[in-house]
């Protein structure tokens, strides 16, 4: 049996779900830079996050994978950049995350790199701009509801100089 000083940082958060960590991001944006140092420092710590390069199998369809991705884990941290709402994909993830925030007690985390939680709040700015081709989409009060939930959660707010506030 193993000491409490044993215990792994993974296993502490785990608590029976797939993954630790689900990320969602714009790979556009963000994946090359600040999402792949994110990764790479909670895996060298033992948490076991999901990233779709890293975790989907090859031929394996991309949104049923995620979406079970995203109700396994513990933790969302989305990370909400200037194309985030161009991506049809980082919206449906992101109603998801919400959903299952409130009926799996899901801890959301939201990063904002070069966006104002305000803009992600009210769909305005760049997101207002991306937004508009979505207004025929059935799910579209769903997405508009997660960003204005998800944009009120006490989050990090980088800007490219790198300070955070």
């Amino acid at each position: 049996m193993a000491s409490s000083s044993q215990v792994t940082t993974s296993s502490v958060f785990s608590h029976g779900r797939s993954y630790d960590v689900f990320i969602n991001f714009r790979g556009v944006d963000t994946r090359e830079n600040f999402v792949c140092l994110l990764y790479d420092g909670m895996k060298r710590n033992g948490i076991h996050a999901f990233i779709d390069s890293e975790e989907l199998w090859e031929g394996e369809e991309i949104r049923p994978s995620l979406l079970e991705a995203i109700q396994g884990s513990k933790i969302s941290i989305p990370v909400f950049s200037k194309l985030y709402a161009n991506s049809k994909y980082c919206l449906l993830e992101l109603a998801q995350i919400w959903d299952c925030c409130l009926t799996q007690d899901q801890t959301i985390l939201p990063i904002f790199i070069d966006v104002e939680p305000h803009d992600v709040r009210h769909q305005s700015g760049s997101f207002k701009r991306h937004f508009q081709k979505y207004k025929c989409e059935p799910a579209i009060e769903d997405w508009k509801n997660a960003l204005t939930k998800v944009g009120k959660i006490k989050g990090w707010h980088l800007k490219r100089d790198t300070t955070i506030k």
